[in-house]
């Protein structure tokens, strides 16, 4: 069963070995240990990225969303015994969906859970979904060896 926590930026910067510009995890709400995370990232409107991407429009790249998704498994997987000191390195990304724009302002609630583990690799599989007000905004299976 999900267990309620309240991990702010500070936490999540003690568990990722990610920082700025690239931390894209802004906090922990509920965690599983190895089973399950609701973590969020919200998305500030002087994000550097999105000046260019576009003007006049910004919107947050997929591939931001994809980052924050594989962070908030790695925290999740990282937390583990068997995986202590080590560092969470994305592979990939299987069944990949967008469905809903990012605007700056808004907070990607994200939810993940451990579908497939390779403990002889190393090797973890996630499915995890990024929300907007309820909506889903992105998702996929994202694929981490921890190294």
């Amino acid at each position: 069963m999900i267990q309620q926590v309240n991990w702010g930026r500070e936490r999540v910067m003690e568990i990722l070995p990610h920082r700025e510009p690239m931390l894209l995890v802004d906090g922990v709400r509920g965690l599983e240990m190895g089973k399950s995370i609701d973590a969020f990232f919200y998305v500030r409107p002087d994000m550097e990225i999105l000046k260019g991407h576009f003007p006049g429009n910004p919107i947050l790249p997929g591939v931001y969303s994809v980052e924050s998704m594989a962070q908030a498994a790695g925290i999740m997987v990282i937390l583990l015994d068997r995986y202590k000191g080590r560092q969470p390195l994305f592979l990939g990304i299987d069944k990949a969906s967008f469905r809903r724009v990012v605007r700056p302002g808004d907070t990607l609630e994200l939810h993940g859970e451990l579908i497939h583990e390779r403990e002889d690799k190393a090797i973890v599989t996630c499915a995890v979904e990024g929300r907007v007000n309820g909506e889903l905004a992105a998702s996929g299976q994202v694929v981490l060896a921890m190294r």
